[in-house]
């Protein structure tokens, strides 16, 4: 090993895959300081050569794609991305000599972690979904040490090299409870009013916005709940004057959550998605949860780890279909019910990780070091 670590993380696509790298980066710098060096590989096009380069990474763009889940003529150029991607992965392992690859899924990952294995360097993946991708299951059997964030992951990897790290996070979202009164006066709540949060991510999500849209026609009792309601910015527009004019006391609403951390102090039951991370951000916080799966998302993965959190009693599942008839309804039901909103809270606490990014470090150290 060289006088400076040098590793390369690789992830890419969407967030889900980029931060969870950024998180161990940041760890790493937190131990190393300089004396590591880090660079990032991902897809050239794609959100990490924006995302990355702004945290204050460098990162190498390679050509590789994804396959097209409908038949599409750009499938036809796929072998040659990947071939290329593949070359230009060995020259950037070449020049920049790295004691180890980390990758953390997603298409982008797999040449340089390919180029990587070939070439006799190191490797730890890191799978952040109860369902394993395909790039993961692949690059896994020759990866030295398999970092997961569930139970039974020894369905898709070798069980002797699987160790349980948890989801890497940046930030730390524990102890909300002490912020509730800034987070009632940040987003104009009363205190003795139950609050659901309900988020779709960033672009927001069609069912989820139906189903409150359905509840304001049809069901709404004054005071029964408050509601924090992130739209996406896909669906402002058009909420936007689907509401004009309509006076909507108790309920903040908003293309965005700037303070999501905020966002969770204040909410009593919580309806989301059920993304990696965003199920672990939950789980930290401990808040009782309500997960509609996304049904758009490769293998199901959101269904398997909405499961692995409504099976032991830290989560409710409801199909997307059934969403926007059930999903107000049971989230009200639920926020009235303090004992089972307790009981919840301390299931999904059971589950959550805090030092992560620290375990998925620690992993790289003891392959460093040949424990591995």
């Amino acid at each position: 090993m060289q006088d400076k670590l040098r590793i390369i993380l690789s992830g890419g696509g969407t967030g889900g895959h980029i931060y969870p790298a950024v998180a161990v980066a940041e760890a790493l710098e937190r131990k190393y300081d300089d004396r590591v060096e880090l660079l990032f590989v991902g897809a050239e096009g794609k959100m990490e050569m924006e995302k990355l380069p702004a945290l204050g990474y460098e990162v190498v763009g390679l050509p590789v794609a994804g396959l097209q889940r409908k038949l599409s003529f750009k499938n036809l150029g796929l072998p040659f991305k990947v071939f290329q991607s593949i070359r230009r992965a060995e020259t950037v392992i070449r020049r920049f000599q790295p004691d180890l690859v980390a990758g953390f899924g997603g298409y982008a990952s797999a040449p340089i972690l390919w180029a990587a294995q070939r070439m006799k360097v190191p490797t730890v993946i890191q799978e952040q979904n109860s369902y394993a991708g395909v790039t993961n299951k692949i690059l896994a059997k020759k990866a030295r040490s398999i970092c997961v964030a569930y139970d039974h992951m020894d369905r898709f990897f070798p069980p002797e090299r699987i160790v349980k790290t948890g989801n890497p996070l940046r930030g730390h979202l524990g102890d909300t409870g002490s912020k509730r009164e800034e987070a009632l006066h940040y987003f104009g709540l009363q205190p003795n009013i139950p609050i659901i949060l309900l988020v779709g991510g960033s672009l927001g999500t069609r069912t989820l916005n139906r189903a409150v849209m359905q509840w304001l026609d049809r069901n709404r009792v004054d005071n029964e709940v408050q509601l924090i309601w992130q739209t996406g910015k896909y669906y402002e527009s058009s909420l936007n004057e689907q509401l004009a004019g309509k006076v909507l006391p108790g309920i903040w609403r908003g293309a965005f959550i700037e303070r999501m951390d905020l966002a969770l102090a204040a909410a009593d039951v919580v309806i989301s998605r059920a993304g990696a991370s965003t199920v672990s951000e939950l789980s930290l916080a401990g808040k009782p949860t309500i997960f509609v799966p996304s049904p758009h998302v490769a293998e199901d993965h959101q269904t398997s780890n909405a499961k692995a959190l409504s099976s032991v009693g830290a989560a409710v599942l409801i199909p997307d279909d059934q969403a926007i008839e059930r999903v107000l309804p049971e989230a009200i039901a639920l926020a009235a019910d303090r004992e089972k909103l307790e009981h919840m809270r301390k299931n999904m606490l059971a589950l959550g990780i805090p030092d992560s990014a620290e375990r998925v470090v620690a992993e790289i150290e003891a392959v460093l070091q040949g424990l591995k």
